[in-house]
């Protein structure tokens, strides 16, 4: 299975996006802002716990987070960052390089963050007990 979030220019310290499962429509995102400088190094850029992960492509596992107390996914291998996960969230004061999931999108804030999880654990775990592996690519919208 392939994720692709798709993000909008960055407003605001946030950044919205929309998340595809295998090409079509899952939700919609919000991350925080994109500081990527391409060719630079992450340390160069990064403002910890302020900051969007590096477009790219990354595996996604589903394993027990620590702060949330839960199975959530996990992005693995993504330069410069720790413990990525998708989880639920309605504003950037709650990504920390995270990416957040919700079924509507109002300016920067996302509702039925919940809802949204709900439906795509469910989908990542149908996947996975089936023996597949989960991939994330992130990209910019114009892309």
């Amino acid at each position: 299975m392939l994720l692709t979030v798709l993000r909008e220019p960055s407003q605001n310290g946030a950044t919205l996006g929309q998340m595809l499962m295998d090409g079509v429509h899952e939700c919609f995102t919000l991350e925080d802002e994109v500081r990527e400088i391409p060719g630079e190094p992450v340390h160069k850029w990064k403002i910890p716990g302020k900051t969007a992960i590096p477009k790219g492509k990354y595996r996604v596992v589903l394993t027990h987070s620590n702060r949330f107390k839960k199975v959530l996914p996990e992005l693995l291998n993504v330069p410069g960052f720790l413990g990525v996960r998708i989880h639920s969230g309605n504003t950037q004061e709650d990504t920390e390089g995270c990416i957040l999931v919700g079924e509507e999108k109002y300016g920067p804030v996302l509702k039925r963050s919940r809802d949204a999880m709900v439906e795509l654990m469910a989908a990542l775990q149908g996947v996975i007990d089936e023996g597949e592996q989960v991939w994330i690519e992130i990209k910019d919208r114009d892309e």
